[in-house]
């Protein structure tokens, strides 16, 4: 598996399949070819589908524009077939002549890849061990938690790196909360951030505890909705989850950022195991691959900073993916805002209770976490392309037929 590097990212939203993969992808093509004359590129699938909504366009226009004119072409009905989100670049010269193509594809959160076990990564494999129950039991035998196995992987620079996550995750928190009007887009939404946190900071501590996760989800997606600056956890469409949990037991729990950044670590590990063996790709396997996982690795971040064992932590990951199995991807308009942000918020909270469950249990169960991940991909398959961020079909449908 990639180092968490590769999974945690701070960058712009909305989206980092649709925004940050397209535009990393147009920055290498650019750095090739800054002789150019013009560009042209070819936007496929899902890409094509949601892409004006999420700001394809705009993130690779803002890159090439200033090397030389560009042509983005948009085919919605094309699949190509590796992955959803694919793209085609073309360079030409001045005399018109093809000075290269290159088809890459944006595999979820931020990540590229030219084709099968062609991912572009700076980090090369650091963790050995590739699904979660290897990763337990090498724990378990030697007596290590899995942030240790965290360390023991990544090395010591690890951490340095997750403070940088940590801080950049915070200050989105605090960002949404202190901003407030109207989200961009057709759909004339109106953040809701600021008023929930203040509307439950009036209830009494159980009703204000729950209130306060679904401000600070809020605050980090509203912010992504708008283009802000967010981490990838594991995407940008579930940027709000770990965000929202783990500022809120940093706030009511005092804990140290030492035991958030080892909660961070435990997230990463979980979120690294579905990457690795699935897909964190809304366009690949739904919102199960999106929110779903950003629940698991929340679930695990919170059962982690409580005490849990490694076998309590992978149950609260397992029931925080499970009970998001199937969960379809179907923006309106194409927007990361609905449903998107309110998942979030939602999600949050339901890692809190798959904490609080697994931490009553002794960590036994019967489906694993792993199994659940390899369910996860064989649903996402099955899901049709309608339901996996085409805005094609479910919530997108029904509010356009309105």
């Amino acid at each position: 598996m990639k180092s968490l590097r590769e999974l945690y990212k701070i960058g712009k939203g909305p989206s980092s399949s649709h925004t940050m993969g397209p535009f990393k992808a147009a920055q290498l093509f650019g750095q090739r070819h800054p002789e150019a004359a013009r560009f042209e590129v070819t936007l496929y699938g899902s890409l094509a589908a949601t892409g004006k909504g999420h700001m394809t366009d705009v993130a690779i226009l803002e890159v090439l524009e200033p090397i030389g004119p560009v042509q983005i072409i948009w085919e919605p009905s094309r699949f190509l077939e590796y992955h959803p989100n694919g793209m085609l670049f073309k360079a030409f010269g001045a005399d018109e002549s093809l000075l290269e193509e290159w088809t890459v594809y944006s595999i979820g959160g931020g990540a590229l890849s030219e084709g099968p076990g062609q991912e572009l990564s700076q980090s090369g494999e650091v963790y050995e061990l590739g699904t979660l129950a290897e990763i337990i039991q090498w724990c378990d035998s030697r007596g290590h938690n899995l942030w240790e196995y965290v360390d023991i992987c990544e090395g010591p620079a690890i951490w340095d790196y997750l403070q940088e996550i940590w801080e950049a995750m915070k200050a989105a928190v605090e960002r949404g909360l202190n901003h407030e009007g109207r989200l961009p887009g057709p759909l004339n939404l109106t953040r809701k951030a600021s008023v929930y946190h203040v509307k439950a900071l009036g209830y009494q501590p159980n009703l204000r505890s729950r209130g306060l996760v679904f401000a600070y989800a809020l605050a980090v997606s509203e912010e992504n909705a708008s283009g802000g600056t967010i981490v990838t956890a594991p995407t940008c469409g579930s940027s709000g989850v770990i965000p929202g949990v783990l500022y809120h037991l940093a706030k009511s729990h005092a804990f140290s950022d030492t035991k958030i950044l080892h909660a961070l670590a435990t997230a990463g590990l979980i979120g690294n195991v579905v990457k690795h063996n699935a897909s964190i790709s809304g366009a690949e396997v739904g919102c199960q691959g999106e929110v779903g996982v950003a629940c698991a690795m929340a679930s695990a971040a919170a059962c982690q900073i409580f005490g849990g064992s490694p076998f309590q932590i992978e149950y609260a990951a397992e029931m925080g993916l499970e009970h998001h199995l199937g969960m379809t991807c179907d923006p309106v308009c194409g927007l990361v805002q609905i449903p998107c942000i309110e998942r979030n918020a939602f999600a949050a909270c339901r890692a809190l209770d798959a904490n609080i469950y697994s931490s009553f249990s002794d960590g036994r169960h019967r489906i694993s976490f792993d199994h659940v991940v390899e369910v996860m991909k064989q649903t996402g398959k099955d899901l049709p392309s309608l339901y996996k961020e085409t805005s094609a079909g479910g919530l997108a449908l029904k509010y356009l037929q309105k």
